[in-house]
């Protein structure tokens, strides 16, 4: 690896307790000893990257997705075992035809046979999906050694640790009544977005569930944001049924429309699979096909965080650009006697269609 201080090619050797031997000085990361594969330059280039060059603001989270990209496309099932299975068992059938051993023969053919196996069953799809570190583990085996050597998180990386919420679980803004409120029950999610301004910037209140909007001092829209899996299908209908008359816009993400993204990347939790009851509610809809349920029922996701940001951060300012225009009476009285309509009279209040 290349020692991110000094720029010198590092063999194993030569980076001992994860210092450089040339210069002394200790890293974070070795990407052989961590499941990822992770380095120090690699994490730089990723960050600036999801950060646009340092422009936005990420949470942990979204650099856990961003890192835990390339792993999840190849899947986590028997990682090179049908290449070393394939490539014993041709030594060991060699050996049995030159010998005319008929036991080294058939442990040849067992190891082809296996080989074949891991083969198929990574070609159906075992594995694919599951994160090879999951984001608990990316904060201690990542993060916490970042910390121990630089001090802090990568730039531009914000520390959500500290809940969003305060003692009723909600962020709210100093000033006047909020014009909306942000449900997203994502903290990494609501993070990035205080992070980057944009609550503060539309008098939007940030909440992660129904008990946090309730006791709002609004009765403006409320904003779902959520990961296009099982519950995030069902969020929306079950704020709405709980709000009654109050409007309630869908943010997304929307299922079909991601899954249709070849550049987006699925992954599933192994204790994450929704329930009957839960698989139930969501076929009773009758809004998804039967391959969506099946999907859905194996608990593959696309989650927000797998968003890229900047793309993430510009679909959520759309949308509370027009909410809160639409729930502004300056903005109405403006657009009633023609002011921002341009180009011309026939131009639509856009936000009052959602």
């Amino acid at each position: 690896m290349i020692c991110p201080h000094c720029q010198k090619n590092l063999l194993r050797k030569e980076r001992p307790n994860n210092t450089c031997s040339h210069c002394r000085r200790p890293y974070a990361l070795d990407p052989k000893t961590n499941s990822l594969g992770l380095s120090d330059l690699r994490v730089r280039r990723i960050v600036d990257k999801v950060t646009e060059g340092g422009r936005i603001a990420v949470t942990p989270d979204q650099l856990w997705y961003a890192l835990s990209r390339r792993h999840l496309k190849k899947g986590t099932f028997a990682p090179g075992c049908a290449g070393t299975s394939l490539f014993a068992g041709l030594i060991v059938g060699v050996f049995g035809i030159v010998t005319g051993n008929l036991y080294v023969a058939l442990v040849s053919g067992a190891l082809l046979l296996v080989s074949a196996g891991f083969a198929l069953a990574r070609a159906a799809g075992a594995g694919r999906g599951f994160p090879a570190m999951n984001r608990a583990e990316f904060r201690s085996e990542v993060l916490a050694p970042w910390r121990k050597v630089y001090g802090g998180l990568p730039p531009r990386v914000v520390d959500d640790a500290p809940p969003v919420p305060s003692r009723a679980r909600i962020r709210t803004l100093s000033g006047p009544e909020p014009r909306a409120v942000l449900l997203c029950p994502d903290r990494s999610i609501t993070a990035f977005l205080n992070a980057d301004g944009l609550p503060a910037r539309y008098g939007i209140a940030l909440a992660e569930d129904l008990d946090a909007v309730r006791p709002l001092p609004t009765r403006g829209p409320v904003i779902v944001l959520h990961d296009a899996d099982a519950q995030g299908e069902l969020l929306v209908r079950r704020v709405r049924a709980d709000l009654g008359q109050r409007t309630v816009i869908d943010a997304g993400l929307p299922l079909r429309t991601v899954r249709g993204l070849a550049h987006a990347v699925p992954y599933r939790d192994k204790e994450g699979k929704p329930d009957r009851e839960t698989m139930a509610l969501l076929t009773e809809l009758g809004e998804f096909t039967e391959a969506e349920l099946k999907w859905l029922g194996k608990g593959w996701r696309f989650p927000l965080v797998g968003m890229p940001p900047a793309r993430l951060l510009a679909a959520v300012t759309r949308v509370a650009e027009q909410v809160t225009r639409s729930v502004d009476p300056e903005w109405r009285r403006a657009a009633s006697v023609g002011f921002m309509t341009w180009p011309g009279s026939g131009a639509q209040n856009h936000a009052g269609e959602r």
